[in-house]
């Protein structure tokens, strides 16, 4: 909606290509606009302004604008620029992806009697042709619960709820707490700079099946164990990584980067009995216990074949649909591709440090793999809209019931972490995209398979890739 002060004036705005999915929008507010709206602001303010000497209101207007005059400026700039920014995107009929971006905003002046004029970029949904969508091929595997698969879950259980015992010498697969420091020189550049300074940081000594590979503030490094030794507290290691290619910060990516971790302190996880955590969990006896897990697994096996049959249509969708995008993601599209990526992994039920090792290695995959998610996530925003699939209420509260499930904590608890870390709107989408699979899974031709086919298939699949 336009701002009331600028109804009579008209901006001028030029939309420019900036690249695969991206737009520049070149906006002039005439200076008739900047003078009305400073006024308005001026008016407002001083009908509620509160100085020495004067009550509530009755100031001069000349002191008002003298005391609070930056401010005033910085908010009528902003609401200028908010207004013609809507204009821009309703007249023009662009389908915005992500939060706008200026870099000149925060410098300009508004100044009386001069006109605005400020670049913005904006990430926009390519227009794009769909494949035929009806009677895609799918495989339906029958996933199932063994004994061992149970044993093996209630063993992570007594992981999870040991307890850390302090350690003088590490040794594979206990944890290092200290001070992390990330550095490095972006490309580029000619000075180096700090990234990350972290107090507190965790890192796991690379147990043996990790064959080396470890990770260090967010970062995947292949020779991690050799790099990092066996250090004892007071002891600092460095270590030496190149930033991966798709990492959130821009700056990072093909940076040599540079981590120095001063160990505070040495813990290994030992195990809680089985009959401890029987009892933590309220039961009588470990079979109670067992039976609970079993039930839990049995409910993973259903998400799993579902997430099976959609990343088929998945696969379909992204190999029958040409889309044109950039060779490289930008920051914001790299962060919305992680996010999206995390809550696909918390939804399958794979446990918090788990997703952040696959986050990592996320970061460090190739631009092709990256851009391939992006491509996804275009292609099911847009069959999203073609299908009006629409998100209840009571669909976002299932999904945090779920995930609150899984990480033993409270639906409400968890939900007041997801707001905190604004992700309640991720959690909308995957439900979202989930939706738009599903009806294309009810449409396609499926065939049922066991487990262990499947997965021969998938493998000689990724084999031909």
């Amino acid at each position: 909606m336009s701002d009331p002060a600028t109804k009579e004036t008209t901006n001028t705005i030029r939309v420019e290509d900036a690249g695969p999915s991206r737009k520049k929008l070149v906006i002039e507010i005439p200076a008739e606009a900047v003078d009305e709206k400073l006024d308005e602001s001026i008016l407002t303010l001083a009908s509620e302004a509160e100085l020495p000497g004067f009550r509530k209101g009755r100031a001069p207007r000349a002191l008002v604008q003298k005391r609070f005059g930056e401010a005033v400026r910085n908010e009528a700039k902003n609401a200028l620029v908010a207004s013609a920014y809507q204009e821009a995107v309703e007249e023009h009929k662009l389908k915005v992806v992500g939060d706008p971006i200026s870099d000149e905003l925060p410098d300009l002046v508004l100044e009386p009697g001069k006109p605005l004029s400020v670049s913005i970029d904006i990430e926009v949904a390519p227009e794009f042709t769909m494949p035929e969508i009806e009677g895609i091929e799918i495989l339906k595997p029958e996933f199932e619960v063994t004994d061992e698969m149970v044993a093996t879950e209630v063993e992570k259980i007594c992981i999870n709820e040991g307890d850390l015992e302090e350690r003088e010498t590490p040794e594979p697969g206990d944890y290092l707490t200290g001070h992390g420091i990330m550095r490095g020189t972006p490309a580029g550049a000619s000075e180096e700079k700090e990234f990350y300074n972290i107090p507190g940081a965790v890192v796991q000594v690379p147990p043996p099946d990790k064959e080396g590979k470890g990770m260090v503030l967010g970062v995947m490094v292949e020779d991690f164990a050799k790099q990092l030794g066996l250090p004892k507290p007071g002891e600092t290691v460095t270590i030496k990584v190149k930033g991966p290619d798709n990492h959130e910060v821009e700056d990072i990516r093909g940076a040599d980067l540079t981590v120095t971790f001063q160990v505070d302190r040495v813990d290994r996880i030992i195990p809680a009995e089985l009959n401890t955590v029987v009892d933590r969990y309220g039961f009588q006896f470990a079979d109670e216990l067992r039976e609970t897990v079993r039930t839990r697994l049995k409910q993973r096996a259903i998400i799993r074949q579902q997430v099976a049959m959609r990343q088929q249509i998945a696969d379909y969708l992204v190999e029958h649909t040409e889309v044109e995008l950039p060779e490289r993601l930008t920051a914001g599209q790299a962060t919305r591709t992680l996010d999206r990526r995390r809550m696909e992994l918390a939804y399958r039920g794979v446990p918090e440090n788990e997703i952040e090792e696959h986050i990592a290695e996320l970061r460090a995959a190739s631009d092709k793999s990256a851009v391939r998610e992006l491509k996804l996530f275009f292609i099911l925003n847009q069959i999203a809209d073609d299908l009006d699939v629409t998100v209840t209420e009571g669909e976002m509260n299932g999904r945090i019931a779920q995930l609150a499930s899984e990480q033993g904590v409270r639906p409400e608890k968890l939900r007041q972490e997801l707001i905190r870390r604004n992700r309640v709107g991720q959690i909308f989408s995957q439900i979202r995209e989930h939706k738009a699979m599903d009806e294309l899974v009810k449409k396609a031709k499926v065939t049922d398979i066991s487990a262990d086919d499947f997965a021969e298939k998938m493998k000689a699949k990724q084999k031909d890739a």
